[in-house]
C-alpha cells in the first residue's frame, strides 16, 4: 500500500541570507513588505508578517549563533532538482551580496516566507542554535524583553521550532484568508 502525501504548493516564496546582527532587521522587513504588497495581501497581514519576521530575526540575532558558512563546493556542479541538491540555505548563502570572512562576514541568518495556495503564510528565520530552545516567555510587567514569541503567539495561527544539524529554524504560520483567520475583527480576505 502505497501512502500519498499532498502537499501545498507555495505560490510565491522567497529566501535570503542576512548578517547576523540587528542591521539586518529593516532590510529583512523592507523586503518582506515589498514582496507581500507585490502579491495585494490586505495591509493588515502584511503589518502582521512584518513584525513577525521583526521578532525572529531579532531573536536570532540576540540569542543565537549565527549558520555555519555552506560548503564553497556545496553548490559546485548540482543540477535543479538532482538528490545532491544544497539547501536553501545554501543557496542563499552563496547569493548573499558575494561577501564572505575576509570582509568582515559576521555570519549569517537565513530568513524566508512562503505564501502558499491555501491561504496561509509561512515565515520563518534559521540560525545557528543557541543554548537553550526558543520558547515563549512570561516576563514580569517590567521586564525590557522576554516577549516576542509571546506576540508571535498572538498573531499567528501556529509556530514552532524545528532543529537540523547546525541549525535551528523558528517559523510561524498567519492566515491571509478570512477562512484561516483566528483573531477576531480581521477581515483579512
Amino acid at each position: 500500500m502505497a501512502l500519498v502525501v499532498a502537499r501545498d504548493v507555495p505560490t510565491s516564496s522567497a529566501t535570503m541570507a542576512v548578517p547576523h546582527g540587528p542591521e539586518s532587521v529593516s532590510t529583512a522587513r523592507r523586503r518582506l513588505r515589498k514582496d507581500l504588497a507585490a502579491q495585494h495581501l490586505p495591509d493588515v497581514v502584511i503589518d502582521d508578517a512584518v513584525l513577525i519576521l521583526s521578532e525572529l530575526l531579532s531573536n536570532a540575532c540576540r540569542h543565537a549563533r549565527p549558520l555555519e558558512p555552506a560548503p564553497a563546493s556545496a553548490h559546485d556542479g548540482m543540477h535543479p532538482g538532482s538528490a545532491a541538491e544544497p539547501s536553501a540555505r545554501a543557496h542563499a548563502q552563496a547569493a548573499w551580496l558575494g561577501q564572505g570572512p575576509a570582509q568582515g562576514d559576521c555570519g549569517r541568518v537565513v530568513v524566508g516566507w512562503e505564501l502558499h495556495s491555501d491561504g496561509l503564510l509561512t515565515v520563518e528565520v534559521t540560525d545557528g542554535g543557541g543554548p537553550t530552545r526558543p520558547r515563549r516567555g512570561s516576563p514580569s510587567l517590567t521586564a525590557r524583553g522576554g516577549r516576542g514569541l509571546g506576540i508571535v503567539g498572538q498573531l499567528a495561527s501556529d509556530w514552532g521550532v524545528r532543529d537540523a544539524p547546525g541549525e535551528v529554524t523558528v517559523w510561524a504560520v498567519l492566515p491571509v484568508r478570512a477562512r484561516h483567520a483566528r483573531r477576531d475583527g480581521v477581515a483579512t480576505g
